[in-house]
């Protein structure tokens, strides 16, 4: 056992110096490109925050593609049943890792969708303005800014696209499948009579740590598209029902593929 465990130490030790240097080459890839698509998110950004969003959110697909070829990620959709894309969804994912943001580009393809994501990633150079331009952005620490954001979510859904949230708020920095979820993706699929489709992401987690942006390795990428959760009929009286719903089948779901994060308690 003593021999296994200074095995393990030295081999991980070997192996650092290797993904330190694998994620500053993804790093500067990252900006390379960005840099090369930024004229591109201008002149869309002059096309409105709807048909100019959907252009932005082509350039990131694109984006998408390009980084993970490079970083040397295969990716792959899994359908547990048939998925709809000429419907509309409040889409649900498992926050684990910085990678989540790229494998939603890859996880959802073909149909328009927008993302809730932090307000503080809009303070970046460069990538900033990207952001601003394409995300749905939430201050939590404003009740205001926050309900402000619930409103741009549902003035999107009328206009015919998805949204996608990550009901745990923040990473899931424990060991446990999932972090409890909040309110917001729960009240707006009622309130505007939206399906829920939970995503799961497997590997993230593997490929980038959400301690550190220098954990970047190369291997797998897998999306799993459980079954939709009708809330055809639902009510507020009901959010809390419907998010033990969805909660209890992704967690299920999580045990089930063997999520590589899950530890026995």
């Amino acid at each position: 056992m003593i021999n296994l465990l200074y095995s393990l130490f030295i081999m991980k030790h070997i192996f650092l110096p290797f993904r330190v240097l694998f994620s500053l080459y993804g790093f500067l890839l990252f900006i390379l490109v960005l840099l090369l698509l930024f004229p591109l998110v201008i002149a869309a950004s002059f096309f409105g925050k709807t048909r100019g969003g959907n252009m932005i959110y082509r350039l990131c697909q694109f984006w998408a593609d390009s980084m993970m070829l490079f970083w040397g990620m295969r990716h792959r959709n899994f359908f547990e049943v048939p998925h709809d894309k000429n419907k509309q969804y409040v889409f649900v994912f498992n926050h684990i890792s910085y990678m989540d943001i790229p494998i939603i580009m890859k996880a959802i393809r073909n149909q328009p969708f927008r993302i809730l994501g932090k307000s503080e990633m809009a303070k970046l150079p460069v990538f900033g303005f990207l952001y601003r331009n394409a995300v749905v952005m939430v201050d939590r620490s404003s009740a205001e800014r926050r309900a402000e954001s619930v409103q741009q979510l549902k003035s999107f859904i009328r206009k015919g696209i998805s949204v996608v949230i990550a009901p745990e708020g923040t990473f899931n920095m424990t060991s446990n499948p999932l972090k409890q979820f909040y309110d917001g993706a729960f009240r707006i699929a009622i309130e505007t009579q939206t399906p829920i489709k939970p995503i799961l992401f497997l590997d993230t987690h593997h490929r980038m740590h959400y301690k550190s942006i220098f954990t970047l390795l190369p291997g797998r990428s897998r999306a799993v598209y459980l079954e939709e959760v009708s809330v055809v009929g639902l009510t507020m009286d009901d959010l809390q029902l419907l998010k033990n719903k969805v909660y209890d089948l992704m967690e299920k779901k999580l045990i089930a593929y063997q999520a590589s994060w899950i530890r026995p308690s």
